[in-house]
This record gives structure tokens, C-alpha cells and sequence, in this order.
């Protein structure tokens, strides 16, 4: 029977974590059961052990040692020839996809744009709004390259991310609310407020733009929305209010919405996104892109 990529891939987390659990959880993204089957798998295609295991000890066997370092190998020239293949169809297509939760503004756009035609001449940039019901902005699915989002992003390494705006965290208000005339609204004063929420796929997102790290209780949420127009349009029924990062406040300016600064709350995170195992030369050109035009990159 052959071995698979994957069969050594699971084989090389298991022994560098020396941990079944671990290894599903932190660095395979699989059930425990699965990896246990296809760990057996592999040792039966060998027709020997590669592991001696209890039920608190997990230690590399003789055969297992002499495989681990052929199997990296193996493991990062299928990687390495995956990137290749990559690097080749993007050179054909010369096009990188960019995904955004809101509208990314801020001058951001034409800059980096100019910037990556003259260091990637041919190239052009195609820009895809993802909902946020999918925190990862369209990073998991493989519909986008890379990404301009807003932190938190999922963590588990398979994601990497540079800082490139931190703006203060404002408030959507119903015009008429009882705090628009306000300069400046405490978060502490937004306690009992119903909010519109991310869905809750959202996860941390959602929390986030929520407040919930600050709060002695989580928000009262009276509904949900998808995208930045859905929010606005919520508020600007009365549904409830909605944090929002300080630049987009202008960005999405309505007559029937107020936007204020709320102090005690830590700012937001705009960040360029991209996936920690794509090497490809126009997606570092694209995230030093961004750097250079920003120069707040962290």
C-alpha cells in the first residue's frame, strides 16, 4: 500500500508533539479518533510500530526515529513543490483576490495598488466582500489570497497577520438616541443597550465588537447582520447600537445614524491577513504593500 502526504504529515505532528491529543487539536485541526486510525494506518502499510504508547506516554520506537526525519523531508518537498505550482498558476492568472469584511478605505486601496503594479507589473488585484459570518475572511475557504480584516483572527497557526491601522472603537447610534447629542459616551453607559451582533460564527469577532471583554455581563443582543449595510440598517431602524472602528464612522455616513467615540474601551485592529503556509512572492509583495503605505505595521 502506498503512504500519503498526509499519512506523514500526521505521523511528523505526532511525533514532534509526542502527543495524539495535542497533535489533533493544535497543529491537525482533526478529531483524536481520526488521527489514532490513520496513525494505525501507516503502521500497518510498515508493518511496524512507530509509536509506544500508554495511556500517559507517547515515545518514538526504533522505527519511528528513523522515519521522522525522512518524513519532514518529504513532507516540506511536497510543500515545497505545492508552492511551485502555485507560484505558476498565479504567474499565469497574474491576479490576487483580496478579501474585506467592511470597506477597507483610509487611501489604503489606490496605495497599495500603484505600489504593487510597479513592483509586480502585470499583476492586478481583485477585492471580494466576505460576510462575517466567516472570521477568517475568506482565508479557510481558499476564495481569497489574502485579506484586510479586522482583529481577532482565528488562532491555531494557520494564519499570520501584520497590524496596519489601530483606530479608537466608536458607537452607531438611532438618530434622536438619548446619547447622540453626546461628544463622547462611556462605555459604561451602553450597559443595558441592545446591540446588533456578527453572527456567531463570528466567535471572538463577535465578542469583540460587542464589548464583552468589558463587560460584567455579555450585550443584550436584539439582532444579527451579516455585513456593515445590514448593521446600519439595523441601527438606523432602531434596533439597537453597534461599535465600529473610528474610521469607518465616516466611511458609512447616514443621515438616520449618529456615531460617537466611546472611551474605556481598548481600540480596534485593522491587519493585513494572510495563511502562514503560502509563500508566494505576491503575497509578500502585497503585505509589505500594505506596511509601506501605512507605516503602522506590528
Amino acid at each position: 500500500m502506498d503512504v500519503h502526504i498526509r499519512d506523514l504529515r500526521y505521523f511528523v505532528a505526532v511525533a514532534e508533539e509526542l502527543s495524539f491529543t495535542r497533535a489533533a487539536s493544535e497543529r491537525l485541526f482533526v478529531s483524536q479518533p481520526t488521527l489514532s486510525k490513520q496513525i494505525r494506518r501507516l503502521e500497518l502499510s510498515l508493518r511496524t510500530a512507530l509509536f509506544e504508547r500508554d495511556r500517559r506516554t507517547v515515545a518514538l520506537t526504533a522505527a519511528g526515529s528513523a522515519l521522522l526525519p525522512r518524513a519532514r523531508r518529504l513532507v516540506e518537498q511536497w510543500e515545497e513543490a505545492q508552492r511551485a505550482i502555485a507560484d505558476a498558476v498565479a504567474a499565469q492568472n497574474s491576479t490576487l483576490t483580496v478579501g474585506f469584511h467592511t470597506s477597507i478605505g483610509r487611501g489604503l486601496v489606490p496605495a497599495v495598488t500603484a505600489t504593487m503594479e510597479k513592483l509586480l507589473p502585470g499583476w492586478r488585484l481583485r477585492f471580494r466582500q466576505i460576510t462575517w459570518a466567516d472570521p477568517t475572511v475568506g482565508l479557510a475557504g481558499g476564495d481569497v489570497d489574502v485579506a484586510i480584516g479586522w482583529l481577532p483572527v482565528p488562532t491555531g497557526g494557520d494564519y499570520a497577520h501584520k497590524v496596519i491601522s489601530r483606530e479608537d472603537r466608536w458607537v452607531a447610534l438611532p438618530a434622536g438616541h438619548r446619547l447622540a447629542d453626546r461628544p463622547v459616551v462611556s462605555f459604561e453607559e451602553l450597559a443595558d443597550e441592545p446591540f446588533i451582533a456578527l453572527p456567531a460564527t463570528a466567535g471572538a469577532l463577535r465578542d469583540f465588537w460587542l464589548g464583552n471583554d468589558r463587560r460584567r455581563t455579555p450585550a443584550r443582543v436584539a439582532a444579527t447582520a451579516e455585513t456593515a449595510d445590514e448593521t446600519f440598517e439595523a441601527v438606523a431602524s432602531g434596533l439597537g447600537a453597534a461599535l465600529l472602528a473610528a474610521g469607518n464612522a465616516e466611511i458609512y455616513r447616514r443621515e438616520n445614524v449618529t456615531c460617537r467615540p466611546v472611551s474605556g474601551l481598548p481600540p480596534s485592529e485593522l491587519a493585513v491577513v494572510w495563511r502562514t503556509e503560502d509563500d508566494r512572492r505576491a503575497v509578500r509583495v502585497f503585505v509589505d504593500a500594505c506596511c509601506l503605505c501605512t507605516a503602522a505595521c506590528s
